[in-house]
């Protein structure tokens, strides 16, 4: 079988990676696990509060979303 596959780790890079770089970072949202609740916050605040994805493990952010166009869904969330 040919072809690319992506890993969820690699389709969070590729998503944030495009937001920020090709893209009107402001329009997307992420929500992440903080502690018992989920949190949700714009994408410049997320890299903010996440000291530049260094604080918040990739493996906390539950969804990821541009305007209501869900772009990352954590599995069972």
């Amino acid at each position: 079988m040919h072809g690319i596959i992506v890993t969820r780790k690699g389709l969070l890079e590729e998503i944030f990676s495009k937001a920020m770089f090709a893209d009107n970072a402001s329009l997307y949202t992420v929500s992440y696990r903080d502690f018992e609740n989920a949190v949700e916050v714009s994408l410049p605040e997320f890299v903010k509060i996440s000291e530049n994805f260094e604080l918040i493990l990739q493996s906390r952010i539950l969804l990821v979303a541009k305007g209501n166009h869900v772009l990352y869904r954590k599995h069972g969330y």
